[in-house]
């Protein structure tokens, strides 16, 4: 992961007071002191998501625009997302490949009319930025949002809330929409987006008014503050992948079992990094596919726990794995040899020294609930 921190200090989001005074346990996080949970416990925050709203800070993330004439066109050649069909308001998810055909990061680019607005991954956004600026033609220019605060507020109760806080036109976006608005009498950027596999926004605002926006969400009565481990936990039971444990710069699109985040044009143009090695494993299939994994028993299989066959061969990794409390069951997600990939197949995991068994299935193990 890219240090983020400064002369071996943490740096801190516009809401660390905030979560202090909460009494969050705050950890290290890619270079930032983040909080993992609050007093109530990452099993509370998991269930206050599910059941109304939770309110993540997840400002460490890079936010960025790209202006000028052309913007779109040149970031397609450092994805095989259709940026160019994005129309004003909306936005998309996609992902950033090497020359190689593996995965730099992932992100979201939104279509801001004149501009597009991109939220990158906190421990690669320094190395994308610098990535995509030096891509960019001339008259197309990067422009880091260093003083911007990001907050995720996620939940079936989510709508409601910023509807009662003044934010209704962002209360009436679809799935994936994004505007400039107001909340609480703030000034935001919100998009109908999340990492939780519910319902909710992402709001982007200065950092200066964070606080300020932060507590008035709080201060609803759906809403609890939720840290890194409910996120994690809720992320997996939506089956959406982690940078750095589910895909990285080894892994392509095509593995990691995200071919929908391949424009159609994209796959007649193939003019994009990373584009040979995409197209021959979408002709020919990969070696290996990105899987959800359901251990039999409670013991869960942490990343990294070793996927052998029923004949003891080993035939993967776990990427990422632990408890679904939603499911109150453990449940996993990683990488098995292509001919073990259907749904249903048997396979074992080497825990502690001991093959466990389980099987593979598809993901989500929660059904998303975004607004469609």
């Amino acid at each position: 992961m890219t240090d983020h921190s400064v002369n071996g200090q943490l740096n801190t989001t516009p809401l660390d007071a905030l979560h202090r005074s909460l009494g969050a346990r705050m950890v290290p996080f890619a270079g930032y002191a983040m909080p993992v949970q609050y007093p109530a416990g990452i099993m509370a925050e998991h269930a206050a998501c599910r059941d109304k709203a939770a309110l993540f800070d997840v400002s460490h993330m890079g936010q960025g625009v790209l202006r000028g004439e052309g913007a779109a066109a040149a970031l397609e050649a450092l994805t095989a997302a259709d940026v160019q069909i994005l129309k004003p308001g909306r936005q998309k998810y996609a992902l950033l490949t090497s020359p190689e055909g593996g995965i730099l990061d992932d992100f979201m680019v939104a279509n801001r009319g004149d501009h597009l607005f991109l939220v990158v991954n906190a421990a690669c956004k320094d190395a994308d930025f610098a990535h995509i600026a030096a891509h960019m033609p001339g008259g197309v220019r990067l422009e880091r949002w260093e003083d911007r605060a990001l907050l995720a507020l996620q939940g079936p109760a989510a709508e409601g809330v910023m509807a009662r806080m003044g934010g209704v036109e962002a209360a009436s976006l679809p799935f994936m929409g994004i505007v400039e608005t107001t909340v609480a009498g703030i000034p935001v950027l919100a998009s109908r987006s999340g990492y939780s596999g519910e319902d909710g926004f992402e709001i982007s605002v200065a950092a200066d008014k964070a606080e300020a926006l932060a507590k008035a969400l709080l201060a609803d009565a759906d809403v609890a503050p939720a840290g890194l481990g409910a996120r994690d936990s809720l992320r997996l039971e939506a089956g959406l992948c982690l940078y750095g444990n589910d895909i990285d710069t080894t892994t392509s699109p095509v593995e990691a079992a995200l071919v929908w985040t391949i424009g159609k044009r994209r796959r007649s143009e193939w003019n994009f990094a990373g584009a040979e090695r995409i197209r021959a494993e979408l002709e020919s299939g990969p070696k290996r596919l990105r899987v959800g994994i359901r251990p039999d028993g409670r013991a869960p299989a942490r990343a990294h726990t070793t996927i052998i066959a029923a004949d003891g061969r080993p035939i993967g990794e776990v990427t990422s794995g632990g408890f679904g409390p939603t499911l109150a069951a453990p449940i996993a997600m990683g990488y098995v040899a292509t001919p073990f990939a259907a749904d249903g197949t048997a396979i074992e995991l080497m825990v502690r020294g001991k093959p466990l068994p389980a099987r593979v299935t598809s993901t989500p193990f929660v059904p998303h609930r975004y607004k469609r």
